[in-house]
């Protein structure tokens, strides 16, 4: 059994297909791409067990196999061929042979029946499949703004995707760890049905590297659906979703937060910068807001090594005088997120609730929408 490749062209396939197999494992076959030969079509895989790739090229080949081959070492070694062709040969001894114009190579192989099971999306029961396509760059949009505020505390595994929801007010997506909320809804797009399900970080983070300009085109099930694809150019992409309830995250919304202050972003996130710098040993890393007509004062103080910061930032507020305090990373990440070419509104209640964030200028067809937790100031 023998077939020919591009280097190029299994190079351009191997990224794709890369970021999905694991660094560390302990089922070793994982480390490995699977791969299916047949009637002169490569198809590879590439798996965590929680997320899997797939994509195609065609080849010269003659014969069908079915085998898993380590992924790094294949990998690495295609990306340093020039252009020119590899010939694949199978030897009886559980090796192949690899050969170029530069040389011969020997690696081992497995059988394809000792790699694991992928995630997979089966599309037997049409009558229970939905799908809709979004393009590349409003997805990844999408992510940008929710992959931060994930929770990576696996006491609370709802939190730790992003969530997804359809209706006739369009798409929605949440993201939150508790302490931050996001919540961002694309309205030009239309459904006839209502769905939500969780994608897992993982998948979120394999396919902000690989969204571009393209359609993606997402499937999933009405009902009792167990993983989702997503399908962008010639790669899927699979993944088991998070099988847990998702919080209602419309009832830590505020809907009475009528103080209102409007600020630069640059210069907010200058001086938040700046103030970060004095909150270092505190594990609130507070930052205080002293908002009064036109002025915002920012302070911060580190009480062990004796010292402290003070800043005023112009604004524009309309509202009863407000002490406030932030957790300055999270504020930081925050504004981090927002478009930069628009001030913040901020909006308050009081000292103890959310503090609601969104930009003054929003991307087409996007409503943008980062929820704050403060924290307590010393008396």
């Amino acid at each position: 059994m023998e077939f020919k490749v591009n280097s190029k062209e299994l190079e351009k396939l191997l990224s794709k297909l890369y970021p999905a197999v694991p660094s560390r494992s302990p089922i070793s076959q994982l480390e490995n791409f699977l791969m299916e030969i047949k009637d002169g079509k490569l198809t590879a895989y590439a798996s965590d067990l929680e997320v899997a790739l797939k994509a195609s090229l065609n080849i010269v080949s003659e014969e069908n196999v079915k085998f898993a081959i380590p992924a790094k070492l294949i990998y690495d070694m295609v990306k340093t061929f020039s252009d020119t062709t590899i010939h694949f040969q199978f030897a009886d001894n559980g090796k192949i042979n690899v050969t170029t114009d530069k040389g011969k190579y020997k690696i081992s192989y497995l059988d394809a029946d000792e790699y694991p099971e992928l995630p997979s999306f089966s599309t037997d029961d049409v009558e229970n499949i939905e799908k809709f396509s979004i393009n590349g760059l409003d997805l990844k949009y999408i992510f940008d703004k929710t992959y931060f505020a994930l929770s990576k505390d696996e006491v609370r595994p709802a939190m730790n995707g992003v969530f997804f929801q359809m209706g006739e007010e369009g798409l929605k997506n949440v993201a939150t760890d508790g302490h931050r909320l996001v919540f961002i809804n694309k309205k030009n797009a239309e459904f006839s049905y209502n769905a939500e399900f969780i994608v897992p970080e993982r998948a979120v983070s394999i396919l902000m590297k690989s969204l571009d300009d393209s359609d993606v085109t997402l499937y999933f099930k009405k009902e009792g659906s167990s993983t989702v694809s997503f399908v962008l150019n010639d790669v899927e992409l699979v993944t088991r979703l998070i099988d847990k309830k998702y919080p209602d995250y419309r009832a830590v919304i505020p809907a009475e937060n009528d103080n209102l202050l409007k600020i630069s972003l640059k210069d907010l996130q200058d001086a938040i910068k700046r103030m970060m710098l004095f909150t270092t040993s505190s594990n609130t890393r507070r930052v205080k807001f002293s908002i009064t007509n036109n002025n915002l004062e920012i302070s911060a103080e580190d009480v062990d090594k004796g010292a402290s910061g003070t800043e005023n930032v112009i604004c524009e507020y309309s509202g009863e005088p407000m002490d406030i305090g932030f957790n300055s990373v999270y504020l930081n990440e925050v504004l981090s997120h927002m478009p930069s070419e628009s001030d913040i509104l901020f909006k308050l209640y009081n000292p103890t609730k959310a503090a609601i964030l969104e930009p003054e200028k929003k991307k087409d067809n996007f409503d943008l929408l980062m929820l704050l937790m403060p924290v307590r100031l010393n008396n």
